[in-house]
């Protein structure tokens, strides 16, 4: 098969899907609600089966999770897993209404409404759901060539006492589930075939949002123009010469419930819409059933109507009191910024693998450190600690061995809502504002399409004085930045050059890891020692300045364990190699005191990473070492000369 007819039969087999002819009599749709619940399954039912079983992710099992999690079990959803990161109680929140609704508890008489800020995530989530709800057919009553205009549920026709007995008792079909009414065009279908209900059909269907089939998305116009057509539709007065106004064909059934009957219907930034707008909302999901505006017949409703705004339309409206009625139909999920600075840098790492900026060099830390900023905006000061702390504590990170001050989780949490409530991560500045900066950073070179933390820093700092924010809430967020993500760089990006001019001096590293062993092998057997290059004999005493100098720059408090673990470890691996000694890196331990005894004797190291003219031929094969040692890293050789003469310029500021 060649690569269109591939292509070719991907488009067809998926229209085929959509609109071919699964056509078939009431009777057999019967046996296969016998067969097969899903057949007659609601849509909450149908979502909750395309949404699939979750898997339990033992928390405690990760160092990480299990800090954030408090080592519980913990279920993760695989439709959700790949495309939302940190929003596991909120997806666990839709999967409980989910659950609740298919049970036929208050829920089914509830819309849910993700509340969370700009920026969020509810317009992703809610796109999803329309995705998964795709992936779920619906069967429909059919006349002639002619699909219902809102899609009726064929178990409708059997909306009667006797009936409902037979199909319990027959097909196992629940009552639950044949409660439902007819739709006045079905009811004058019902009359036109004399009430024969063999002369329908009942036919497949995908719902699909392109298409209007079982999927509606409804959005509140213009504030001085809203009627409630938009979601009951009107008559069609083209119809007009045929029927009269009260006639079932003479109606437009295209209001955003009668199209998104049976399936969904996603109501956007639904608080901007009048309340007379949205009384017929009440109707549908108090009565499963909702008014036309003309004197026809009501209109069945079997979905389920997604909602979403920001904080400050829902705060404007609940505190209206003429909308208690409305109020007591809201089931809240709230979607909040995400709070993990990891999961917060996957979430820019899915935007720019969406992009063409998904192949430019990226400098490590970059993304991290934005993550950072944008999470920091987001938390609640907390009391007798930092900010930072928290940041760090919120990400699963373990730092009460270097942080005393340092609460855990659940102190952090609960010091939070004290202060908000259950607001935290509810205000800040959204996932959109901080991809906007990365994109601008991107391009802040005009000669090289690439990011660097350095280009972040002016690109993010001026990014928020466009902003307007509050001066305060500006001078905050630039603080950040100043006191917060600049120092820590600083440090991250010293050890990043001093690792890239060390790792030429492997040999370097390895002579100093050699002779430690040695001096620490006879400082322990306390016997004679000859150095092997100088034959100069050395005592007890001489040994043990040798070693303190290698072990000071480390602050080894007991030296005397520290040898006697170290030449263990290297008997040990001798004898299982064959006699051949480690790497001078093999053991963290040592690996940490000879770094630091190379980093605090590298003093001159500026003369070779710097891009200042080298006096040697030698050292400047050493720089052009170094700067293949940093591309290698995750640099670019321009982006390499950059961070260089930002470092010298801040170790000249903090010297």
């Amino acid at each position: 098969m060649s690569n269109f007819n591939e292509l070719f039969s991907t488009i067809k087999n998926r229209f085929d899907e959509l609109f071919s002819e699964n056509e078939m009599t009431v009777e057999q749709y019967l046996d296969l609600c016998k067969k097969d619940k899903m057949a007659y399954a609601s849509a909450a039912e149908r979502l909750l089966n395309a949404i699939g079983q979750p898997r339990m992710l033992d928390t405690s099992e990760d160092p990480r999770l299990g800090r954030i999690f408090s080592n519980r079990k913990i279920k993760i959803y695989p439709a959700f897993e790949e495309e939302f990161f940190g929003m596991e109680e909120c997806i666990e929140s839709l999967v409980t209404f989910l659950k609740n609704y298919s049970a036929g508890l208050e829920e089914s008489k509830q819309i849910p409404y993700f509340l969370g800020p700009v920026g969020g995530g509810k317009s992703s989530l809610v796109k999803k759901i329309e995705e998964l709800m795709e992936t779920q057919p619906v069967y429909v009553l059919k006349a002639g060539d002619e699909l219902s205009p809102v899609f009726d549920n064929p178990l409708a026709l059997f909306n009667n006492p006797q009936s409902i007995k037979l199909l319990e008792k027959n097909y196992k079909i629940p009552k639950r589930s044949i409660k439902t009414r007819l739709s006045p065009w079905a009811t004058e279908k019902l009359k036109e075939f004399g009430g024969d209900i063999t002369k329908f059909k009942v036919e497949k269907v995908f719902p699909s949002k392109d298409y209007q089939l079982c999927m509606s998305k409804i959005e509140p116009g213009d504030p001085n123009n809203q009627d409630t057509s938009t979601l009951v539709g009107k008559v069609d007065i083209r119809k007009l010469e045929h029927y009269p106004a009260h006639h079932p064909y003479a109606y437009g059934y295209s209001g955003g419930l009668c199209r998104g009957n049976r399936g969904m219907a996603n109501f956007a930034e639904m608080f901007k819409a009048d309340i007379t707008t949205l009384n017929p909302l009440l109707e549908a999901t108090q009565d499963r059933s909702f008014k036309g505006t003309e004197q026809i017949g009501e209109l069945p409703w079997e979905g389920i109507i997604f909602a979403h705004s920001n904080e400050a339309e829902w705060t404007k409206f609940r505190n209206n009191k003429t909308n208690e009625a409305f109020l007591d139909r809201i089931y809240i999920i709230r979607v909040p910024y995400c709070l993990r600075v990891t999961e917060e840098k996957k979430i820019y790492e899915k935007m720019l693998g969406g992009s063409t900026l998904a192949t430019a060099p990226c400098a490590p830390d970059t993304i991290e450190l934005l993550a950072r900023w944008s999470v920091m905006t987001r938390l609640v000061e907390p009391e007798n600690s930092t900010l930072y702390s928290k940041l760090r504590v919120y990400d699963g990170e373990n730092i009460k061995d270097t942080d005393p001050k340092a609460k855990p989780l659940q102190e952090y949490v609960e010091d939070s809502k004290e202060q908000v409530g259950v607001n935290e991560g509810m205000t800040g500045m959204s996932t959109r504002f901080a991809f906007k900066v990365l994109s601008a950073t991107f391009n802040a070179d005009i000669e090289e399409q690439a990011a660097n933390p350095i280009h972040l820093f002016y690109t993010l700092e001026k990014s928020i004085e466009k902003e307007s924010l509050p001066k305060e809430t500006q001078t905050r967020y630039v603080g950040f930045i100043k006191s917060i993500l600049i120092p820590r760089y600083y440090e991250f990006l010293d050890k990043e050059l001093r690792t890239a001019y060390l790792e030429s001096y492997n040999d370097y590293g390895q002579t100093i890891f050699e002779r430690y062993v040695m001096y620490a092998d006879a400082w322990i057997s306390d016997s004679d020692f000859r150095d092997p290059e100088t034959h100069e004999m050395w005592d007890r005493d001489a040994l043990n300045a040798e070693l303190t100098k290698i072990e000071k720059a480390a602050e080894i408090s007991n030296p005397k364990d520290f040898r006697n673990e170290i030449v263990n470890y290297v008997l040990r691996h001798k004898a299982t190699n064959k006699g051949q000694a480690p790497r001078w890196d093999s053991y963290q331990k040592i690996k940490t005191v000879i770094e630091k005894k190379m980093f605090n004797a590298t003093e001159e190291i500026m003369p070779i990473i710097s891009f200042s003219p080298k006096t040697t031929s030698s050292d400047q094969s050493k720089h052009e070492q170094f700067i293949q040692r940093m591309v290698d890293r995750g640099y670019t050789a321009k982006q390499v000369r950059l961070l260089v003469e930002w470092y010298q310029k801040m170790k000249k500021s903090t010297a």
